[in-house]
């Protein structure tokens, strides 16, 4: 059985709020998260995905591009 945590004990671990790890579950950036009613549940082995405003992500973003350009 997969075991969960919440978006605020995700928030903690990942050191972000979670209001953000809401943000990142809406857009579907967590692997296996799920919404049960109104309460998101994050796998406790998710990585936390990389935030779209800085320079590695961006980077990350530009080799994904290259990549499907070819």
């Amino acid at each position: 059985m997969i075991e969960y945590l919440t978006v605020k004990e995700a928030g903690e671990r990942w050191n972000v709020s979670g209001r953000m790890v809401t943000i990142y579950c809406n857009n579907g950036k967590i692997d296996g998260a799920i919404k049960k009613g109104n309460l998101w549940l994050v796998p406790i082995n998710a990585e936390k995905p990389l935030d779209g405003r800085t320079i590695k992500a961006k980077k990350a973003r530009s080799n994904n591009e290259q990549k499907n350009d070819v």
